[in-house]
């Protein structure tokens, strides 16, 4: 029996996250150059928007490239960003024919102007697809976007659009650049480090952490569902006690 077998196709979760890590070391370890483990790394994303597809999962956001980021060696970042924008057009046909539709969020004007307009052409190009989302946060971080939704709020209030008794979870929730997708239910980090590191900070207050000493690179669709499987043997409560969820 597969793995896969094990999955109840009744509990997934409807979001999943990840924070794609270890790719520089990855590559260290087999004596390689960094770039390296980022185009293993690239063969990873494509192995799991299958499996995530495959079973059903509704959203699938990869935290691609933070704003931090920004700070490594240029010629890293050059080549991250080239890599990026080539990976996501060489696969935009595939995930045309498998029905995944791909969004992004973060501070894309930051990104360089090529890397804007190519990747806002294949989004254009899956934006009829109505399977899985795939969702990549570049230059993104979660206090970046929490400021940016600060402003927008202050904004509308300053020109009375909205009044400062309107301002609640829900108005803030649409004004993040997540608007319209559901919350992770399932975050996952790839290479060992127990923390968030500023990604979706708002959103995933009631998700369910995931943490695997496994480098991204070596990330198998097996190491997938286990993690949904773990996912599904823990009580997820909101606050409530496990006898209200039992009911």
């Amino acid at each position: 029996m597969s793995i896969v077998d094990n999955i109840d196709r009744n509990r997934l979760p409807r979001h999943v996250a990840i924070i794609m890590d270890g790719n520089g070391r990855w590559a260290k370890q087999r004596g390689l150059d960094r770039s390296q483990g980022h185009i293993e790394g690239v063969n990873t994303v494509r192995k799991i928007t299958e499996i995530a597809s495959e079973i059903g999962i509704g959203y699938l956001t990869l935290y691609t490239f933070s704003t931090e980021n920004w700070n490594r060696p240029k010629e890293e970042v050059d080549a991250l960003m080239n890599l990026i924008v080539v990976a996501i057009e060489r696969e935009t046909p595939d995930l045309i024919k498998n029905n995944v539709r791909l969004t992004m969020i973060g501070d894309m004007e930051r990104m360089p102007q090529f890397a804007r307009e190519r990747l806002a052409k294949c989004m254009s190009d899956t934006s009829h697809c109505t399977g899985l989302t795939l969702c990549l946060a570049l230059s993104y971080s979660a206090r970046w976007e929490i400021v940016e939704a600060c402003r927008k709020i202050a904004t509308q209030v300053r020109d009375g659009s909205v009044g400062i008794d309107s301002v609640d979870d829900e108005l803030f929730a649409s004004a993040l650049s997540t608007r319209g997708i559901p919350d992770p239910d399932l975050l996952i980090r790839t290479a060992g480090d127990l923390r968030i590191s500023n990604f979706l900070l708002w959103q995933i207050a009631y998700a369910e952490l995931y943490f695997t000493d496994t480098f991204w690179p070596d990330f198998s669709k097996d190491d997938f569902c286990k993690a949904v499987i773990d996912y599904q043997g823990r009580e997820r409560r909101f606050g409530k006690t496990s006898e209200q969820v039992a009911k």
